[in-house]
């Protein structure tokens, strides 16, 4: 951060903010407005604290799904219309709605703005020439896949709860799917279509597809083959389906016999139930099985896919997948004693593999933090409160029910975390340290590791 002070006594000092210090400050401000506005009598049938309307606030522009009231019997239509703009801002981002305006206005975008929305998109690799371009296809993209799905939804929430309600359960759960924001009007969430075909498709397909980055959608749309797909898109579809799979079929074997799970289901509604919650957890926040009865191991791999979360530049957070990719790469690479790591005979930069683990170094530390904390100041089996520091840092907002007795404490380290794992660990690194380029070099020398 740099500070010029004038020597004109009127104009004080000015200072001008990087990147992701204005994403965070701008996510801050968000914070507060939709707090302010929660906490409008109109908003809620009952009176809620300030701390709950900020922990909705947060929850909702970090598009997490962590909630310590029930949304649906305390929030009024108005309430639920102020979460599902939350939600949209904080899934899209804040500069890509600005660019957006500023396009229709015919205004310049210069470069301190696409600067700032690639910030808020978590695109650092994607050009400034082609960002404009991503942004306006993102906008369109968006609202076309929500409304397909409400449409999609209405077919059958209309019939079952009239006009009014069914048409505010589908455009809410759309926008809250596609956002990966996982909030929903049911207290079980969606338990009760655990095998309805319709709603696992449709809820799945938004949030997998928001996972997946946008960048990759425009790949998919303009190369229209996976050979011609740029290496990023590759890795991320591929890991994607495989790491999908994998969390399919051992969820599927071990919640087979419990009957608090899918142990009573029909075999059909069993891979049902087995899929949904095995896509959820990567950052989407529903669920259609109740996770305080599912076995420890099956918690133990959900807490993993909740950490690895969905792609860059989506509407998912995580330390996504691409980045666990890239690390089990060049973990084999190192094992096979290759001097490079490569996928799809390409060659993975280096600098790729230090980002990479940079994030899951800042990731881990900051877990690790956040759960000793809440050690301290919770009154609540471990498992259950690492289940919720790493589904707030994953913005997933899937919980074993810790987060309603959160102590006041409790509920600020939690919305740190959503805050954290929103805006991107290493973007909250870089809004407290300053990158420098250093000319100096410095002879080498050996450590001992392992």
């Amino acid at each position: 951060m740099k500070k010029i002070i004038s020597l004109h006594p009127l104009r004080g000092i000015i200072i001008y903010f990087n990147p992701p210090q204005i994403l965070a400050i701008t996510f801050l401000f968000l914070i507060l407005i939709g707090t302010l506005l929660l906490k409008v009598p109109t908003a809620t049938y009952e009176p809620i604290s300030w701390l709950d309307a900020w922990f909705t606030a947060t929850s909702a522009i970090t598009v997490t799904g962590l909630v310590v009231v029930d949304t649906g019997s305390t929030y009024t239509l108005f309430g639920e219309i102020v979460i599902m703009f939350l939600m949209q801002i904080g899934g899209l981002g804040l500069m890509t709605f600005s660019v957006l305006i500023l396009m229709m206005m015919r205004k310049k975008i210069g470069l301190r703005q696409r600067l700032l929305t690639q910030e808020s998109l978590n695109l650092n690799q994607t050009s400034l020439g082609g960002l404009l371009r991503l942004v306006k296809l993102l906008f369109i993209f968006s609202i076309t896949i929500e409304a397909i799905a409400f449409l999609c939804l209405s077919f059958k929430w209309v019939p079952e709860f009239g006009w009014s309600d069914g048409l505010n359960q589908s455009l809410f759960h759309s926008i809250s799917a596609f956002n990966n924001a996982g909030f929903s009007l049911w207290s079980d969430s969606l338990s009760q279509y655990v095998g309805d075909p319709l709603v696992n498709i449709v809820i799945t397909g938004l949030f997998i597809t928001g996972g997946l980055g946008f960048t990759v959608l425009v790949d998919i749309w303009d190369k229209k083959g996976f050979q011609k797909l740029s290496l990023h898109s590759k890795l991320m579809l591929s890991g994607t389906l495989v790491i999908n799979i994998i969390a399919l079929f051992v969820l599927f074997f071990l919640e087979y016999g419990n009957p608090e799970t899918i142990g009573n289901l029909s075999f059909v509604d069993k891979l049902w139930g087995s899929y949904f919650q095995a896509v959820t957890p990567r950052t989407a926040g529903f669920n259609s099985l109740d996770i305080t009865e599912m076995t420890v191991p099956s918690i133990l791999l959900m807490m993993l896919l909740m950490f690895i979360g969905a792609g860059s530049g989506s509407t998912g957070s995580g330390i996504k997948v691409t980045t666990f990719v890239v690390m089990l790469l060049a973990t084999a690479s190192f094992l096979r004693g290759k001097s490079e790591t490569t996928a799809f005979k390409r060659t993975i930069k280096l600098h790729i593999i230090i980002r990479a683990l940079s994030i899951m170094m800042i990731s881990i530390s900051l877990i690790f933090l956040a759960i000793f904390i809440l050690t301290i100041t919770e009154r609540a089996p471990f498992l259950s409160i690492a289940f919720e520091v790493i589904s707030a840092f994953g913005t997933v907002g899937i919980s074993m029910g810790l987060t309603g007795d959160l102590t006041t404490i409790g509920k600020i380290v939690i919305m740190i975390m959503m805050f954290i794992g929103r805006i991107g660990p290493l973007t909250m690194a870089f809004v407290f340290a300053k990158r420098r380029q250093s000319s100096v070099r410095y002879p080498e020398e050996d450590v001992f590791t392992g």
